[in-house]
């Protein structure tokens, strides 16, 4: 998992990448001190979570954390700042976290274990899918590469059905809501399919997925998702969701407020 820190004083970068190299979930941690350089770093590479301050001058955290998910939706979010004031504002950004400092590292470890998905029960299952904040896919820890961002949408929406079977028009619908499903687009469809199934038999993990007749589903006794556990009333599940569904995908919004609705009736 690679991390950026962005934060106007250098003392609270370089404790913060202090804090991040003790974690092991963080492989790299680059830290800045200026949020336009971070920007800029961030057109050549990518970063699995941005823990930024917020009261930054030009750029704030808010402002900084929109553009960071405009460039790369799959970011999470992890707010760290000294002011608590801020709470109601950055929620508008759907972040994974909101830190106060001087943060613990029992703290900052909790929150970047939710951020990437890493509950005990992923950490020992073989295929665990994360929909939690963002989509995700992990064999044996190691996420996913999807060579197609829209074969990766395709399967996110297929673990949305829960099993159930999902023809090809609909999928259309729900993945491309403002087109029209003509010879053209079903063509491009099949090659996301196509890729999709590629994808899955190079991590050796086929059997997640299953078509037939032209009508697709995934297989749930054959992964672990954080969001069937949620369904199923497991109590780990439950804690660590906090809002956030599939939050790269508009038509994941419905379930969304469901889930929502389901822990906040809980509690």
């Amino acid at each position: 998992m690679k991390a950026i820190c962005v934060d106007d004083e250098p003392l609270a970068v370089e404790y913060t990448l202090s804090q991040c190299a003790l974690l092991p979930e963080i492989e790299e941690a680059k830290g800045f001190t200026d949020a336009l350089a971070a920007l800029e770093w961030l057109r050549e590479h990518s970063a699995d979570i941005a823990i930024l301050d917020i009261n930054m001058p030009g750029i704030d955290g808010i402002t900084l954390a929109e553009r960071i998910k405009h460039a790369h939706p799959e970011t999470a979010i992890l707010f760290l700042t000294a002011y608590k004031e801020y709470a109601y504002d950055a929620y508008s950004v759907h972040p994974s976290g909101y830190l106060l400092k001087p943060v613990s590292q029992e703290r900052l470890a909790e929150e970047v274990r939710y951020a990437c998905g890493k509950t005990q029960r992923a950490s020992n299952a073989h295929v665990f899918i994360k929909t939690f904040g963002t989509f995700d896919v992990y064999v044996d820890g190691r996420p996913l590469s999807f060579k197609l961002a829209k074969a990766k949408e395709i399967l996110a929406c297929l673990v949305d059905k829960q099993g159930s079977g999902v023809t090809r028009a609909e999928l259309f619908s729900a993945v491309w809501e403002d087109k029209l499903y003509d010879r053209k687009m079903q063509k491009q469809l099949d090659t996301y399919i196509r890729s999709l199934r590629e994808t899955l038999r190079e991590y050796g993990i086929p059997e997640i997925m299953e078509m037939e007749k032209g009508v697709l589903r995934v297989k749930p006794d054959a992964f672990v998702c954080d969001a069937y556990l949620f369904y199923s009333g497991d109590s780990e599940a439950v804690n660590a969701y906090r809002g956030e569904y599939m939050s790269s995908y508009s038509w994941a919004s419905m379930t969304e407020a469901i889930m929502f609705w389901r822990k906040a009736n809980k509690n």
